[in-house]
């Protein structure tokens, strides 16, 4: 039995553990891109990135997806406090390319007087840097958390720690828990993608390698799921019709 992908108006793609792993792609990451045509977004709880990176790292990959396809938890995070709160004083943990992006939607950053921290994943976090933070929320900042996740495994299974375990450390300093969190399962980047795509979530399909994060949050928006192993997704599609 050749497999299919299933129908739906439009499909939402999680990229790492989906289309590849590090900088390797899954055989069948060309594949899955070409059966879904131009009715797809990549859906990604990377908050280090911005899309136009990943956009040129996928293309030296060897897929070519516009940054118009990309959604972030990182730059997703930005946009909304943008949104929300213009202008916001903000505290931002994270990349210099997290950075700049956020000076570009008209955000302020400084280290004292926020009224927004924003925690993304950040190589250069230091005790300093964690205390600051700490002092801004304690003192009554907003915390946003752009991706929960506490670490991935690396390219050697070493644990590689993400946004979610510099908030948890930061919460734990500022004696408080009160955060909203942006990225999956939170429905702010599957409602986005939909919003890209002018689809409701209900015609949409979630692809992807985590079902505690791809998985319950397309399912409480009512989104189909598909789950992928080891990016395998011809034969998950291949199990499915067999079930059916």
């Amino acid at each position: 039995m050749t497999a299919s992908i299933p129908q739906a108006s439009g499909y939402l793609i999680d990229m790492d553990g989906t289309l590849l792993t590090g900088d390797t792609l899954f055989p069948d990451a060309g594949w899955l891109l070409e059966a879904v045509a131009d009715r797809f977004m990549l859906v990604s709880n990377d908050s280090e990135h911005t899309p136009l990176q990943l956009s040129r790292r996928l293309t030296r990959l060897g897929l070519v997806i516009a940054p118009d396809r990309i959604v972030l938890a990182g730059t997703a995070a930005i946009d909304m406090i943008a949104d929300t709160w213009p202008g916001s004083r903000l505290h931002l943990l994270g990349s210099a390319a997290i950075k700049t992006y956020a000076l570009q939607q008209g955000l302020e950053l400084a280290e004292e007087n926020v009224d927004t921290v924003l925690v993304t994943r950040d190589r250069l976090f230091t005790y300093q840097r964690l205390a600051q933070a700490a002092a801004a929320v304690h003192a009554g900042a907003r915390l946003i958390v752009a991706c929960p996740d506490t670490s991935h495994p690396g390219s050697d299974g070493t644990p590689v720690p993400e946004a979610g375990a510099l908030a948890e450390a930061i919460m734990a300093a500022a004696g408080v828990r009160d955060h909203k969190i942006v990225g999956k399962p939170e429905p702010t980047l599957f409602l986005a993608a939909c919003r890209q795509l002018g689809i409701s979530p209900s015609s949409a399909v979630m692809i992807g390698d985590n079902a505690q994060t791809d998985g319950v949050g397309a399912r409480r928006l009512g989104m189909r799921f598909f789950l992928v192993e080891n990016g395998d997704v011809r034969s998950s599609f291949k199990r499915l019709s067999q079930a059916v």
